[in-house]
């Protein structure tokens, strides 16, 4: 009988460890926004992964990128990823206008455009709320983000650089440049002169502008080269068909705008009047900043910068995969951040 103890016992951890990723929510009520507006009724998605020890010492906030949502972070941690889940209790946290957290799409009160204009710092301040209060965590080990995540990590460390120890921001930026500005307000442009946009009050999707964002967003996502040699002449037609329907059936319009919005809008050094130099010196977590050089979305240059000013070295990852090279790097990234988040 003592081995159907032991896979009762594996069972009950097994369902533990299921139910401690199933999606949460931190009520976080009427939350005030730096423009002064207020996002009624505010709720904060996340998921928990790993124990946190007795100290409370352990933790490591994830938040989500551009378009992502936690689900589409589960498989980055656990042993052997990004962040192993089996050393450090992972928070990984919807960012606003996810679709998971509060958004134009899923706000009652504020629906669609109605839906104030937040920026990356409000996705910070909101995550600093749910750490706070609802898990009652006053210190993490660590944030670490891609993406639009990284431009988050960034943040937090120059809004609390107390808060954390370690910081590890992936192919984001401190601040976007002319270059990523042409990126995004293409995209915005294409939605805007779609006349079944309606200003957001759409009956149905504008689909003919989400197509054009759909290929405007995988033209820049990764290289040529790659593009080239993953798919052929002959494949390209199932490729443009299913990157569009991908994007069409992934997320709202409304809340790709807003969160566009956030990341244009986004400039670590605007609390600090415009110094990228003293918004370095108020960081006091150790920093991996981490890049690619071949990055056709988040012109990598700027994360490379700030890398200098903190005088840290920065990670550049040197691939065709572009933007996804984090994702093509994965083991070799994974055992860096490893390495980075154990040390003293």
């Amino acid at each position: 009988m003592r081995h159907l103890a032991v896979i009762a016992t594996l069972f009950l951890v097994c369902a533990a460890s299921l139910a401690a990723q199933d999606q949460k929510f931190a009520a976080l009520g009427d939350f005030r926004l730096e423009s002064g507006e207020v996002i009624r009724d505010c709720k904060l998605g996340y998921r928990t992964l790993g124990e946190l020890d007795a100290a409370k010492s352990n933790a490591v906030l994830f938040p989500t990128w551009f378009t992502g949502t936690t689900k589409d972070l589960l498989g980055l941690v656990g042993p052997g990823k990004l962040v192993d889940s089996s050393k450090y209790f992972v928070i990984l946290v919807d960012a606003l206008g996810d679709g998971v957290s509060s958004s134009p799409s899923n706000s009652a009160a504020q629906p669609h455009m109605h839906f104030p204009r937040f920026t990356v710092r409000d996705m910070v301040e909101s995550e600093h709320q749910l750490v706070t209060r609802a898990l009652g965590i006053e210190h993490l080990h660590a944030v670490m983000g891609i993406s639009m995540g990284g431009m988050q990590t960034f943040q937090w460390i120059v809004s609390y650089p107390e808060f954390m120890d370690k910081a590890i921001p992936i192919v984001g930026s401190p601040q976007l440049t002319s270059y990523d500005l042409l990126l995004w307000e293409t995209e915005l442009h294409a939605i805007e002169e779609d006349a079944a946009w309606q200003h957001g009050d759409y009956s149905t999707p504008p689909v003919a502008a989400m197509k054009t964002v759909a290929d405007i967003h995988a033209l820049a996502l990764t290289t040529p080269a790659y593009r080239v040699a993953e798919t052929s002449r002959q494949q390209f037609p199932h490729y443009l068909e299913s990157t569009e329907l991908t994007t069409l059936q992934g997320f709202d319009t409304n809340n790709w705008v807003r969160q566009l919005q956030a990341m244009m809008d986004l400039d670590v050094s605007a609390q600090f009047s415009g110094s990228m130099e003293r918004a370095a010196a108020a960081v006091r977590a150790q920093v991996m900043v981490v890049a690619a050089t071949r990055d056709h979305m988040v012109n990598p240059e700027p994360a490379l910068n700030f890398a200098r000013l903190l005088s840290v070295p920065a990670v550049e990852l040197d691939s065709d995969c572009g933007h996804l090279s984090p994702g093509c790097e994965q083991p070799s990234l994974a055992a860096m951040i490893a390495q980075f988040l154990s040390k003293s």
